[in-house]
This record gives C-alpha cells, structure tokens and sequence, in this order.
C-alpha cells in the first residue's frame, strides 16, 4: 500500500509541472526518507508535530498552527 502512495507525489509533480526531473527527486527524495528513517514522509511529519515537553513557547505555537491549518486542508488523515 505504501508504494502505492509513493507515486503520489511524482504523478503530482510530473502532471502539475511536465518537469520529469522534478517527478523523479520528488519520488527519489521519498524513497531516501523512506530508507533512513523507516518512514513514510507524512508519517515523519505527524511525528515532528507531537507536542514535546521540552518544546518552546514557539515551537509549541508553530505546531498548533500547523495542525489547525491540516485540519482546515482535511490533512490530517493523510
């Protein structure tokens, strides 16, 4: 399923912009995250926006915006 969703993003580019080069760092660049972290991308991003007890007043801010702004996208499911 995860294959499925990683030419997604390089359908997008390719379709959106007719730039192959950019298709192919987009799908090259998920595929090296992927190795490296074990991960999807959005499931590194989800990850990111996990409130910490460490974090700063504004980190805790920019991750609250970020969340807000998914849900207004309907991205949080993603």
């Amino acid at each position: 399923m995860c294959a499925e969703y990683s030419f997604l993003g390089p359908a997008y580019a390719l379709g959106t912009s007719g730039n192959i080069y950019q298709a192919g760092l987009s799908y090259g660049s998920e595929k090296v995250i992927n190795n490296i972290t074990g991960k999807s991308m959005s499931q590194n991003i989800k990850d990111l926006l996990v409130l910490e007890k460490d974090d700063t007043e504004f980190e805790k801010l920019i991750k609250k915006n970020i969340k807000e702004a998914r849900k207004k996208l309907n991205l949080s499911n993603q």
